[in-house]
């Protein structure tokens, strides 16, 4: 009987099934479009210098911190102790908003959520470790749409709730920490995988003391403590093999990204993804304390959960149109990463001149539809010819690039103890700094297609020589019959 439960656990359909209402219940969060007009609400009474200068910058160093060691550690357990460390975050994040108070605490509700962005990496990679890999693309498939519907849903009940209902932001954040405790129950019911991309490449043959088992019986299914703890200890030398086993997945994890990145394309699109990817997260984490300071909450309509469902709509729409694109990308990939570059500083400078909170709202669903579509086709062309371990790795790599730019900016900009810029001042340097991506890849494109149409000329130059020669040698050999 047991047996069958087993079985039944490790066919594709179940996880998938878990694992999307997992997500769904994750991203099922009707209060977070919403969070700055909270924390400077009556509920938190905080500003909004504190919440720019010394709250929000919290998120970005922990992320940092944690993301490398998070990202080793997942592979290492296998997932599932790492979800069920995500949703002991997200809890523990929505416990503070609601009951703590003052600035430190809200700096330690930060951290827990940079815990929650770094084991993000567990969701999306954990799928891939049950199913086989003919399943690969339905289940992503499904597991990227149900996070969708869930934060469109969520942005929208929570519009809806306020300026219909007028509920307040206390009982959004309550029915947040009501949807993240589903989530938590969900992780429980996941398989526990018994392989990972770099660890644990092949099944674990459940290595437990004692009398081996025979063929016919029912594998054991190992607790998360005992993925933790790795392989049980042997005899005499096996004691040093772990540390051995953590030493050669690193080197190959080097080798990995020394290999991938000695490509010169996927080398151009990783750098415009972490470049992009770092201004894009800086934007949408301070985006609310500039409709805040254009519209203050106190005093104004508040719609960011409609702006929010709407941005992540047309988002999901551009991804779906890049599948009809037919465009050579060798050629003209660089020039769209640049002309869309272009229109994401267009964005944000208008959202730095502009007064008009009607203004901020469109040029932030602009700039973030643009983003998306960019991230589509660069997803794409970075992942179409690497294997599995190494789509995982050169993504996860890349973000941490782009955490760290990000970092640097925070630092600088953003922080009280760098420069401790105003909100509308930083839109201002964030434009500047997409604007420079623009250059980059502008030069880049001009660069690539006078190559292109030096190569073009030269073939062309050659057939034509080729094809003269030709003529020059039949004229000869006609001639030369005709003598004879």
């Amino acid at each position: 009987m047991s047996c069958w439960k087993q079985e039944k656990t490790n066919t594709w359909a179940f996880p998938t099934l878990i694992l999307c209402l997992y997500g769904f219940f994750y991203m099922m969060k009707p209060s977070e479009p919403f969070l700055t007009p909270y924390l400077t609400g009556p509920d938190k009474n905080l500003t909004t210098d504190e919440v720019t200068n010394q709250i929000l910058p919290v998120w970005t160093y922990s992320y940092l911190a944690l993301l490398f060691p998070v990202f080793l550690l997942t592979d290492y357990v296998r997932y599932k102790p790492v979800l069920l460390l995500q949703g002991t975050s997200l809890i523990v994040t929505w416990l503070l908003l609601l009951f703590a108070h003052g600035v430190l605490a809200m700096q330690v509700v930060e951290f827990f959520y940079g815990m929650v962005t770094a084991t993000e990496v567990a969701y999306y990679a954990y799928i891939y470790s049950v199913v086989s890999t003919q399943h690969y693309q339905r289940v992503t498939s499904y597991c990227r749409s149900v996070t969708l519907v869930a934060a469109t849903v969520a942005a929208v009940l929570g519009q809806l709730l306020v300026s219909l209902a007028h509920v307040s932001y206390f009982y959004l954040n309550a029915m947040t920490l009501a949807s993240v405790s589903l989530a938590f129950l969900c992780a429980f019911f996941l398989p526990m995988p018994q392989r990972s991309m770099f660890f644990h490449r092949k099944a674990a043959p459940g290595p437990v003391p004692g009398p081996d088992k025979g063929p016919s019986s029912c594998p054991q299914e190992r607790s998360p403590g005992a993925a933790a703890r790795g392989p049980s200890p042997q005899p005499q030398a096996g004691a040093a093999r772990p540390q051995g086993h953590t030493l050669s997945v690193l080197l190959q994890l080097a080798r990995d990204l020394r290999d991938c990145y000695g490509s010169r394309k996927l080398l151009y699109w990783s750098l415009w993804w972490a470049l992009a990817t770092a201004g894009f997260n800086q934007v949408v984490n301070y985006v609310q304390v500039l409709w805040d300071w254009r519209a203050p909450s106190h005093s104004s309509a508040v719609y960011n959960g409609a702006v929010e469902a709407i941005a992540t709509f047309l988002s999901s729409v551009t991804s779906f149109l890049v599948q009809y694109m037919k465009i050579n990308w060798d050629h003209f990939g660089e020039l769209a990463l640049g002309f869309f570059s272009a229109i994401d500083a267009g964005c944000l400078f208008l959202m730095h001149f502009s007064t008009n909170i009607w203004a901020c709202y469109a040029g932030y669903l602009i700039f973030k539809a643009c983003y998306v579509l960019l991230l589509t086709i660069a997803t794409f062309q970075i992942a179409v010819n690497l294997s599995m371990e190494r789509y995982a790795l050169i993504f996860g790599f890349n973000n941490f690039i782009a955490l760290l730019i990000q970092t640097i900016l925070t630092i600088l900009v953003v922080d009280s103890r760098g420069l401790g810029l105003d909100i509308v001042t930083q839109f201002l340097i964030y434009g500047s700094y997409f604007a420079v991506i623009h250059g980059i890849f502008m030069i880049r494109s001009i660069c690539v297609l006078i190559s292109y149409k030096c190569q073009r000329i030269v073939r062309s130059c050659t057939e034509q020589l080729n094809q003269a020669e030709h003529e020059s040698r039949e004229q000869i050999v006609t001639s030369y019959r005709t003598r004879l």
